[in-house]
């Protein structure tokens, strides 16, 4: 057996398939919380990677208000994508601010809130785009600074590689699952956070306030949303202020996959669509958008309640 292209391809999955996870646990925890879809997730997510080119390279595009503007200042990156998601983390509190408080506290039905937020995502899109133009933006080569491009090593006379993006994305992206995974476990507001999203109203009699960890829900979910988005630039390139509508498609996907309301199972599914992609044979490639819902498709058939996801037990 060649293991070589079976290590490549593996690599290569597991790299995509952590930042499918955390940009996807964005959505879960909002759900977990008020039980909806944010649809404004996924531009959050592009928000991330244009603030984050921003501060740490700031030459924009011929297009745009912004075009040919420097910024005249330039941060390392690892400071420009911790001031980056943590803007993104103001930006997810100001869709609940204005696509989901006002309707909650109408009692309005749920699917208004989920049409309010994709009113709120094309609004960011828009604005995004009007200010720095539609073209593509590519982080430089050395974003990184002095580490190297790659690292190669051989496996039964072949090599493979390892970018150091993909190392890049994969650590922290696990730095953050285990941090949220002890955070929600283990610390007060965490076991708050779990409170509110088993029963709001009696956490509220108990004395948490609700509307509190709500807003502290969608920073978090902002915040990993924006940090997803700017990994994703570094690797891939942002292109163009729709490039999180494809990925917020797809975390959609990675939740129901992996069973909705479930942070196991949103790493879960995240990974299970990165490696199918990253498997999928060079031919087949420009089908690669169609592997997550046909994955999904095949899984729910089987399995409707996703991968880690309790069965719902409806009382009448």
């Amino acid at each position: 057996m060649d293991f070589a292209p079976l290590l490549q391809n593996l690599l290569n999955g597991i790299s995509l398939g952590s930042v499918y996870a955390i940009f996807s646990l964005g959505y879960t925890l909002v759900f977990s919380i008020l039980g909806i879809i944010n649809f404004a997730h996924g531009a959050v997510f592009t928000l991330g990677a244009y603030l984050t080119y921003s501060l740490s390279v700031g030459q924009f595009g011929i297009n745009g208000l912004l075009a040919g503007y420097k910024v005249p200042f330039h941060l390392s990156f690892p400071l420009a994508l911790l001031l980056a998601s943590l803007c993104s983390g103001v930006a997810g509190v100001l869709v609940e601010r204005l696509a989901f408080r006002p309707l909650r506290t109408r009692a309005a039905d749920p699917l208004l809130a989920l049409v309010s937020s994709l009113g709120v995502s094309l609004i960011v899109i828009n604005l995004i785009q009007y200010l720095a133009g539609a073209e593509i933006y590519s982080f430089p080569d050395d974003i990184y600074g002095s580490l190297p491009p790659a690292l190669v090593f051989e496996v039964g006379g072949q090599p493979v590689v390892i970018r150091t993006v993909q190392a890049v994305i994969f650590g922290v992206s696990m730095v953050m699952l285990i941090i949220l995974g002890y955070g929600i476990s283990f610390t007060r507001i965490g076991k708050a956070l779990r409170a509110v999203a088993e029963n709001p109203v009696a956490a509220g009699l108990l004395g948490i306030s609700v509307e509190r960890y709500i807003l502290y829900t969608f920073f978090l979910a902002g915040f990993l949303g924006g940090l997803a988005g700017t990994l994703v630039g570094t690797s891939f390139g942002v292109a163009g202020p729709y490039f999180g509508v494809t990925y917020g498609l797809k975390g959609l996907a990675v939740i129901v996959l992996g069973g909705l309301g479930s942070i196991p199972g949103a790493v879960a599914g995240g990974m299970v669509i990165g490696l199918a992609e990253a498997f999928l044979p060079p031919d087949y490639s420009a089908y690669k958008e169609a592997v997550a819902f046909a994955l999904l498709f095949v899984v729910l058939l089987i399995r409707p309640q996703g991968l880690l996801g309790a069965r719902v037990i409806q009382k009448v």
